[in-house]
Order: C-alpha cells, then structure tokens, then sequence
C-alpha cells in the first residue's frame, strides 16, 4: 500500500497518520498509475515487435527471438516512461475547490495535463486493438499481401514483356533465314530424287541434270553450314541475353514477395483493425482506455477535502513558519486587476537588514576614522606649518 502512495504522488508519512478511507483512495489512485504504466509496457513492446520483427506471410507464426528481447526491453523503458509521467500529472493535479462538483475553473486549469493523458491514452489503445484483432487482421493482411504480389508480378512481367519480345524477334528472324534454306534443301533433294527415279519425266535417270541437281543440293548444305556458323554467336548472345535477363526477371519477383510482405507494418494493421472493428468499436476501446488514463485526474478534481488534506496543510505551513515564510493571501491587484498573494521571506528579509546594517555602520566607522585623521593633521599643521609646508614640496 505504502508503495501504491508513492506511485500516486501522495505522502506516506501523513497518510499513516490519516484515516482509512484516505488511505484507501490514495491506494486506489497508485493502483491506477501503474496499471496505466503496464498496459504501456505491453503496447509499446507489442509495437516495437511489430515494427522490427520479419517481415513475410501474414500467417507465417512463430517469434523472432532478437526482436522479442529487443522488444521486452524496449517495454519495460517505455512503461518506466509513461508511469513517470502519470505519477507527476496525478501528482501536480491539485485538489481543486474541495468539494464533488467539477467546477469550470477546475477543468480549465487541468487541461494541459488531460491533453496529455488524452495523447498517452492514444498512444496505449492502438497497438492493444490490433493485438486484440490480430486473428481477423492476419487473415485480411494475407489476402491483401496475396493481391499486391499478384498485381507487382502482373506489372513487372509487362515491364520486361517488351525486352524478351525484342530478343524473340531477333531469334525468330535468324531461325526463319534457316528454315528457308532447309525449304530449299528439301526441294532440291525431292527434285534430285525424282530425276534419279524417273519421276521428273524427260531425261529422268542420273544424267546431266541429276548431278546438275547434286551439286545444287550440295551448295544448298554447305550454305546452310555456313548460315549456321555466321549466326553461331548472335544465337548464343541471344540466348545468354535472355537466360540473364529471365534471372534477373526473377530476382525482381522475389523482391516483389519482399515487398507484398512489407505490408505486415503497424500503420497497415492499424488500418486493418478500423476497418474490421468498425468506428463505434475502435471508439469505445480508445474510450476506455482514455477514462483509465483521465481516472486519476477528474478524481483529485473530485475529492472533498479530508484529514489527510489539513495535515497536510498544516504540515506545509509549519514548515513555512519554521523557516520564516509568510503568506498574505489576496493582498494586493495586479495590473490586470487579479489578487495576488504577498509572499514575505522574513529570514531573507533579516539577513537583508543584517547586511544594510552591517554596511551603514561600517560607512560611519569610515566617516570616523576619517574624520579623526583630519583632526590630527589640522593639529600637525598648527604646530609646524613650515615642515608641512617643505614636505609637501
């Protein structure tokens, strides 16, 4: 308990002293500090995981070990943080008027400390929602990582369609330039036959026209020997160009995995979590966690004054007293016209006197002694003015 008071800014010493009840609501109002700082802990360890573990499949499970211990530390710092911050909102909130009524002044001097709550009570809710919604997130992050990888392979696909379709060209031109010669070949070899075997009609047989079609022929397959020798090194450049320019194709579909995988951020699951939770849900957990956060102050806003309060008062104003503080409330208008408290330090206010008077008595100490000295050399002088005279010279 002794703990929790200290978590809530309160003083242990007078609350021992105090009643019960008291004890029990600072107890109460600790206990909601630090269960702000631990929710903390677990939100800002759960984003930092989010944020650095490996990116892939959605659905791919498993912790990542180095991240996970990055991520515990990182929580616990965090949590450290944001329990400091409370501690000292809850603890500078003041009591208010004293009474259960929230008045306008009131809220007007603790709006700087619950926009603050406000931006932390944020800060908490969104990883917890999309830790909350992480089974509907991861099956909705899949599909949408699925999608964007088929749309980057579509686009990358396109953008190298035109290069392999330059190369097929080229390829295609050299193998027509081939099959024209091997048409030609063929022709010859079928004319060739034909005249051997008396198909040709007239002069068929292995005459003058025969060999003439041998040679012919024979001319046709060295030309296509010498064909496929010229083109030998434009096929096999062709060929090199587009093995490497199919692995490089596929280098570029292997990043754009990485990249369909990069969709599993924080920003994207928190998108995610909207858009499943809907509006009304997501409010109503930011809500919650926005009144836990605000708790403690509309709390302190709201107490009656109790024992522990006077002691406390009293307490501050004997130590005041104890060393020479005194306090005039309302005791004078500002230049807007607003009362101002007097605030009189009577053991600077001595210590001031004590030097002025100290001063003054030494300037008429030195008035003395000067004095004095004037009086002897005035005597001096009388006595011998001629030596004063020459010494003087």
């Amino acid at each position: 308990m002794q703990w929790l008071w200290k978590a809530a800014g309160s003083d242990g010493y007078i609350l021992k002293k105090s009643t019960y009840s008291d004890q029990v609501k600072y107890a109460c109002l600790g206990g909601i500090v630090v269960a702000t700082g631990f929710m903390a802990a677990m939100a800002g360890g759960y984003a930092i995981y989010t944020i650095f573990e490996p990116k892939g499949s959605a659905l791919d499970g498993g912790v990542h070990t180095s991240t996970a211990i990055m991520s515990c530390i990182f929580g616990v710092i965090w949590g450290l943080i944001i329990f400091n911050i409370d501690r000292f909102i809850v603890a500078a909130t003041g009591k208010g008027d004293g009474t259960e009524a929230i008045t306008w002044q009131e809220f007007t001097n603790s709006l700087p400390r619950i926009v603050m709550g406000l931006v932390i009570a944020i800060t908490i809710s969104k990883p917890m929602e999309i830790r909350m919604f992480k089974s509907e997130i991861d099956a909705e992050l899949h599909q949408e990582q699925l999608e964007k990888r088929k749309a980057y392979e579509i686009a990358t696909k396109a953008n190298y369609e035109t290069r392999f379709d330059a190369i097929d060209v080229q390829v295609a031109k050299i193998e027509e330039g081939r099959e024209a010669l091997i048409q030609r070949i063929k022709k010859a070899e079928k004319e060739y036959y034909d005249q051997l075997q008396g198909r040709a009609g007239a002069g068929a047989g292995n005459g003058p026209l025969s060999k003439a079609l041998k040679q012919q022929m024979d001319k046709l397959e060295i030309e296509l020997g010498n064909y496929d020798g010229d083109k030998k090194n434009e096929l096999d450049r062709l060929t090199s160009e587009r093995l490497k320019l199919t692995q490089e194709l596929d280098r570029e579909l292997a990043k754009n995995q990485e990249v369909a995988g990069g969709l599993d951020g924080l920003l994207e699951r928190i998108k995610l979590a909207h858009e499943i939770a809907g509006a009304w849900i997501t409010f109503f957990i930011t809500l919650l966690f926005v009144v836990i956060e605000l708790t403690p102050i509309f709390f302190k806003m709201m107490l009656i004054k109790s024992p522990y309060d006077f002691m406390s008062d009293n307490i501050k104003e004997l130590i005041r007293a104890e060393e020479g503080i005194q306090i005039k409330y309302e005791y004078y208008n500002d230049k807007k016209g607003q009362e101002r408290n007097l605030v009189i330090n009577h053991q600077v206010k001595r210590r001031i006197d004590e030097k002025i008077a100290l001063m003054a008595a030494q300037t008429e100490l030195s008035d003395y002694i000067i004095e004095k000295w004037k009086e002897r050399e005035k005597k001096n002088i009388n006595e011998n003015v001629d030596a004063y005279i020459s010494e003087s010279k």
